[in-house]
């Protein structure tokens, strides 16, 4: 019960924090340009990406930004597997493919230290 509740909060936590970052990026200037350059070129919701990234990793997301990189704007999100292994998920926010899954080495060390 607990996990359903969870990944819904975590993606209304992610869609806050991103609009208080876009309230934040209109206060900074040329961080205004990005962060509205960033939104404007994505065409997938932040659920659709948070889809993609679990079911490629096979887990949760506990994490999510949206990101420019390289000219392209990208979600990246973490996403716990079931043995708490980490992933670290590029989604393409242009069109929702999962760009990249790695293995995450730091996180998992954090996680295995509990």
């Amino acid at each position: 019960m607990k996990r359903t509740i969870m990944v819904p909060a975590l993606i209304l936590a992610a869609g806050v924090a991103t609009a208080g970052g876009l309230a934040y990026a209109k206060q900074s200037g040329a961080a205004e340009n990005d962060a509205v350059s960033d939104l404007a070129k994505a065409k997938i919701t932040l659920v659709q990406a948070v889809s993609a990234a679990e079911a490629q990793a096979g887990g949760r997301a506990t994490k999510a930004e949206l990101d420019g990189e390289r000219g392209t704007v990208v979600f990246d999100i973490e996403v716990v597997t079931p043995d708490n292994k980490v992933f670290d998920v590029k989604v393409d926010a242009a069109d929702g493919k999962v760009l990249s899954s790695k293995l995450d080495q730091a996180d998992r060390g954090e996680k295995d230290e509990d």
